[in-house]
């Protein structure tokens, strides 16, 4: 096991104090890979200080660019003409690494990429990228472990429908779109916020989008864009960790660059649930000061409640007063979670894409696994109100998208440590 990669938590915790939200790792990543779309020089400030950045770094610099990285700022060089083959050895490590297959098929015509890693979540299969990248136009197939995608004429807009309003497909769709030639829509389009700051970075490098955050998105393809700089979206899953954190250990935390408008429902869900949340100058303050009551909750694509928070709400309703029903929609492995609560005594039972959990008023410190990014936080959450020490191996997991989170709360009042 590498150095420094499990959590030692003392549970008993009440989070007090004042936290600041970086820049999203579910954006970050994907403004990097649009920086293929254009030579020269690309500015990408607000980069949170996380595993996931080096890996994409190393992999943009594999594909010939010359990637610095200072503070919170990355600085990204394309080349006049990138390498087209992304290999395993990085792609495995990160699903969003296949966001350089639509940019490197608009700008030089093919792209070899492997098929991606990441979490232990489900099945998340490549079939709308493909698609839509073949309504353009491009010739794409899946060969020897690698995705392939050939377009020697250039692409040509469509009109494209999805069938399931898919992140990954609405990005790759959108930065090859910006340079085929004509119009391209697509119907039942994601509208996360990372969609948008997406889009916003490719209008910023010259191309010409609308209907960002709507189901419709139109693209007029240009010729050709231009290097941008571009400030990250604030990383709505942080916020909504550290939201969470304050209601579950009866706590009150300052979220500075948390946006409101982001979390609308997971915010009414916490109100819900017994706690009182204000809006501050930049961002919000989440107050607790009893036992939480517990949240029915059916996860959903944004705007609906973030399949991503789902660990979060099975740990809040472990520990609330009442019986609870949570519902996912999305991803069919994410209560793979649920076994590692269970060790800490977590009253559940799972039926298909349902758990029902029964709250109790303590949960007992064990040593438990981290499967992905987001059960890991939902288990150093869970251990936060535990009774006793809990460790939670696959800190690394955590590390991909929570920047110094033991910091973090440590300076909350918790008790973590890694070791």
């Amino acid at each position: 096991m590498p150095h420094d990669d499990r959590f030692i938590v003392q549970g008993g915790a009440h989070l007090r104090g004042e936290v600041r939200v970086s820049g999203a790792k579910n954006s970050v990543l994907k403004l990097m890979a649009a920086s293929l779309l254009a030579p020269g020089t690309s500015v990408i400030t607000n980069v949170p200080d996380i595993a996931d950045v080096t890996i994409m770094s190393d992999l943009l610099s594999r594909l010939g660019c010359t990637v610095v990285h200072s503070n919170d700022h990355l600085s990204i060089t394309v080349p006049d003409a990138p390498h087209h083959r992304a290999d395993y050895d990085l792609v495995r490590k990160m699903r969003a690494s296949i966001n350089v297959l639509g940019p490197l098929v608009a700008r030089i015509g093919q792209a070899e990429v492997a098929l991606p890693g990441g979490d232990a979540i489900g099945s998340r299969g490549l079939d709308f990228h493909i698609r839509g990248l073949e309504s353009l136009g491009a010739i794409a197939h899946i060969e020897h472990g690698y995705v392939v995608a050939t377009a020697p004429n250039g692409l040509i807009g469509a009109d494209i429908v999805l069938d399931f309003p898919s992140v990954g497909a609405t990005e790759n769709i959108m930065t090859a779109a910006v340079l085929a030639r004509g119009r391209t829509t697509i119907d039942n389009a994601a509208r996360e916020p990372d969609i948008v700051d997406l889009g916003e970075f490719l209008i910023a490098m010259g191309a010409r989008i609308e209907g960002l955050g709507t189901p419709m998105i139109t693209i007029d393809g240009v010729q050709g864009l231009h290097p941008a700089q571009h400030a990250t979206v604030t990383d709505r899953i942080i916020s909504g960790t550290w939201a969470f954190a304050a209601v579950m250990t009866q706590g009150d935390i300052t979220i500075h660059g948390a946006r409101a408008e982001h979390l609308e429902i997971p915010l009414e869900k916490l109100t819900s649930a017994g706690a009182i949340i204000t809006s501050t100058d930049d961002g919000i303050r989440v107050k607790m000061d009893h036992r939480p009551r517990s949240i029915d909750v059916s996860t959903l694509p944004y705007p609906g409640f973030p399949t991503d928070l789902l660990p979060m709400v099975i740990a809040l309703n472990a520990v609330a007063e009442g019986d609870s029903i949570v519902t996912e929609n999305v991803f069919e492995s994410r209560f793979m979670f649920v076994n590692e609560l269970s060790r800490l005594g977590a009253q559940i039972a799972v039926d298909g894409h349902h758990a029902s959990i029964h709250g109790i008023p303590e949960l007992s410190g064990a040593p438990v696994e981290a499967n992905d990014i987001r059960a890991g936080a939902g288990l150093v959450l869970a251990a936060l109100v535990s009774e006793g020490e809990t460790t939670i191996d696959g800190a690394f997991h955590v590390d991909r998208g929570y920047p110094q989170f033991a910091e973090q709360l440590q300076a909350l009042g918790a008790d973590v440590t890694r070791a």
